[in-house]
C-alpha cells in the first residue's frame, strides 16, 4: 500500500482493489480471532398474549371503519 493511500481515507474509495488485497495479505488482521454472529438464525420467542392483542387491534380498526360507514 502507497503512502498516499495511508495518510489519506479517501484515496481509498479510489481503488479498493488495493485496499482489499492488503486486507488479505494483513498479519495483523489475520491474527484477529473471529466469530460470525447470525442473530437472525435463531428462532423468534413469541410473545404471550400476543396473539390476542393483534386481534383486539384488528377488532377496534374494524369497529372504526363500520362507525365511520354508518355516519356516512
Amino acid at each position: 500500500m502507497q503512502a498516499s493511500t495511508r495518510s489519506n481515507p479517501f484515496v481509498m474509495m479510489t481503488d479498493p482493489e488495493t485496499i482489499l488485497q492488503a486486507v488479505e495479505r494483513s498479519e495483523r488482521l489475520n491474527l484477529l480471532s473471529r466469530k460470525v454472529y447470525r442473530p437472525l438464525d435463531r428462532p423468534l420467542i413469541p410473545k404471550v398474549g400476543a396473539a390476542r392483542d393483534l386481534l383486539d387491534f384488528d377488532d377496534a380498526i374494524d369497529s372504526a371503519i363500520e362507525d365511520d360507514s354508518l355516519e356516512a
